[in-house]
């Protein structure tokens, strides 16, 4: 077959289908990454790239294109959780993507046989032949609730609303948007001046982000691994935000430090990059997650006390030498970094939220006896609802008497009655901080 040819049909109509097992999942209650790395490890970068935009896509207009759909159906689909997920990811090709509409038509026709549905391939034709028709009747149509629109179930639209109540639609409307790739540079191996200049060098367009030391904003995104330097360790990829946890901890040499919830690893990571530590103690419960944080180091050339075990349990794993500083990267909704995973709007309920700020305040009082007198603890979440921020602070501190707040002077982010919290937008995903002192 010549290079230019066009792939067969049924080659490129499984890219539909494979999107919309995914959504099928994620509806179901699956991890939508997790589903991708699965089942697209055969998939060439492009098509793992086109898989990816269509799946992402319907978690971030999914309650939009429902409505639309349930215009274009007679009745609704009961028991076809396949084929409302494969309809749903046709109208967002025709809708928002720069795919050509014939060829969003006949490869989402052709996945229903993929799907082993073919009586419904004159069904998804028919539906989104009648989508185009009608397309600009239908999306002035839409009704203007921020949950229809902005695609948001209504109970999170509530609590955004209730927490952030100037800026509330900001909130919700940067969560819809592609987060940018930002980069860490690794103090060990270079500058960010250095990067820079060598970026520049490059042909790579990029920015310094302020208040954030080692940070570094790519002006179009790329594959993690054709980020100049990346393969050798001189930067990695996080966060703006993320990367404040680092200097918040007011580190000096030779201290030990927890870091407790570990895993991915960009935290460790990154004070290992810019201190030198007595020991730094990397404990995550999940022994598959910290392989990842190994796989970090292992790049970055760096060292680490790893420890797979619950952070509650410290009779298990504590060995009684206490620790100067503590990062408690705390388990939450991530919320804040719905830009990034998407799903998270579907995964979550609102009863998840006050069991999560339960587990945040018991971690907060198992690990604050491991904290040496003088000592700091940082507790983080990468959410934006004040149930997992300054309420579980406020709880803390109401019966721990020897623990007081280290208020955090910084020109990131707000203030919010305890800590300091950051709302999603540019290289910036939604975050909250609190800083704790041991007298």
């Amino acid at each position: 077959m010549a290079e230019n040819s066009i792939k067969p049909a049924s080659e490129i109509s499984n890219l539909r289908a494979l999107a919309a097992r995914a959504c099928a999942a994620v509806f179901a209650g699956s991890s939508l990454d997790d589903v991708l790395e699965r089942e697209s490890a055969h998939l060439s970068s492009a098509d793992r790239a086109l898989l990816r935009a269509i799946a992402y896509g319907v978690m971030r207009e999914r309650s939009s294109l429902e409505w639309l759909l349930s215009q274009l159906l007679d009745k609704p689909l009961r028991q076809e959780p396949l084929l409302l997920a494969l309809l749903l990811c046709g109208l967002q090709q025709l809708r928002a993507m720069r795919v050509p509409p014939h060829a969003a038509v006949a490869e989402t026709v052709a996945a229903a046989a993929v799907l082993d549905k073919p009586w419904a391939k004159g069904l998804v034709n028919a539906l989104l032949r009648r989508y185009q028709r009608e397309q600009a009747a239908l999306e002035a149509a839409l009704p203007l609730g921020s949950d229809l629109r902005l695609s948001y179930p209504q109970w999170l639209v509530a609590a955004i609303k209730q927490d952030w109540p100037d800026s509330w639609r900001a909130v919700l409307a940067a969560g819809n948007e592609q987060g940018p790739l930002t980069l860490r540079v690794n103090r060990r191996l270079n500058t960010r001046d250095e990067y820079l200049a060598d970026l520049a060098v490059a042909g790579v367009a990029a920015q310094a982000i302020d208040s954030a030391d080692d940070a570094v904003g790519l002006i179009e995104a790329t594959a993690v691994d054709l980020v100049p330097g990346f393969g050798e360790g001189r930067v990695s990829v996080q966060d703006a935000s993320a990367q404040l946890a680092a200097e918040l901890l007011n580190i000096e040499p030779g201290m030990r430090v927890l870091d407790a919830c570990a895993a991915p690893g960009g935290k460790t990571a990154h004070l290992l990059e810019r201190y030198q530590l007595e020991q730094l103690v990397a404990l995550d419960r999940d022994g598959r997650r910290l392989q990842r944080v190994r796989e970090n180091l292992e790049r970055l050339g760096l060292e680490a006390t790893l420890i797979a075990a619950d952070a509650n349990a410290t009779d298990i794993w504590w060995n009684g030498v206490p620790f100067d500083r503590i990062l408690l990267d705390a388990p939450c909704s991530g919320t804040g970094v719905i830009r990034r995973h998407p799903d998270i709007k579907w995964l979550r309920r609102d009863t998840d939220i006050r069991q999560m700020a339960k587990q945040q305040l018991k971690l907060l009082q198992a690990l604050w006896p491991l904290l040496a007198p003088g000592g700091q603890l940082l507790y983080a979440t990468c959410s934006i609802l004040q149930a997992e921020g300054a309420d579980v602070l406020r709880d803390f501190l109401a019966t721990q008497a020897d623990a007081t707040e280290s208020a955090i002077a910084a020109d990131w982010g707000e203030a919010c009655g305890i800590g300091r919290r950051l709302p999603p937008g540019t290289h910036f995903d939604g975050f909250y901080y609190a800083r704790l002192h041991k007298p």
